[in-house]
């Protein structure tokens, strides 16, 4: 499992010569340490006596970035493993016409699940960015640069995934599969400039 190495062994696996893991399973990553990232603003500020009128909702947060955080882990390897079932689709034969008609029916099926893992890691990644709104916006001063990394990570995480998604669709002929993909893909990126302006403007105004 990926996503059970040390970092450094993560990292020189990422930096050797097999193709996973990959961007897919960077961008995973990088949406993880920024729902880490929340959780330890929220952390810092439960239990603060200056900051008992947010201790639910940061509770709350801790929650749901935790949650995130395991969906985003789980992502590394679940992307690692669609990548070589396309690798292998392409591997069949296809010497004679029925070879090619079920080679060209694996490669299909294959793009399909293969697009799936990144196009959840963008989902997940949004659900990350908007939680690093309230705890740039309300969690412990202290913390707010934090949060505001945590926003950078996640929103870094969508735009990683979202070239994932895209070069899968390309190769993709069921033109409603596709289409129904890039509408999830627009509505995660709806707004999702103006949430890291408002944590920058958290970040300008309490920093």
């Amino acid at each position: 499992m990926l996503a059970d190495q040390p970092i450094r062994q993560f990292l020189d696996a990422l930096a050797s010569d097999s193709p996973t893991p990959g961007g897919g399973g960077a961008a995973a990553l990088t949406g993880a340490l920024g729902a880490a990232l929340v959780a330890m603003t929220a952390n810092l500020t439960v239990g603060r006596k200056n900051y008992q009128d947010v201790e639910a909702e940061m509770q709350a947060l801790v929650r749901r970035s935790d949650e995130l955080r395991a969906q985003l882990t789980a992502l590394i390897d679940e992307d690692a493993g669609a990548f070589d079932q396309v690798s292998a689709a392409y591997r069949l034969p296809r010497a004679s016409d029925e070879e090619k008609q079920a080679r060209s029916a694996a490669i299909q099926s294959a793009l399909k699940a293969a697009s799936d893992p990144p196009l959840r890691m963008v989902e997940a990644a949004r659900q990350v960015l908007d939680l690093s709104v309230p705890a740039a916006q309300r969690g412990n001063a202290n913390l707010v640069s934090d949060a505001a990394v945590a926003a950078y990570l996640a929103l870094a995480a969508m735009h990683g995934a979202r070239l994932n998604v895209e070069i899968n669709l390309r190769s993709i002929k069921d033109e409603a599969f596709v289409h129904a993909a890039r509408s999830r893909l627009d509505s995660a990126f709806a707004g999702a400039n103006d949430l890291v302006a408002a944590v920058e403007r958290a970040v300008a105004e309490r920093g």
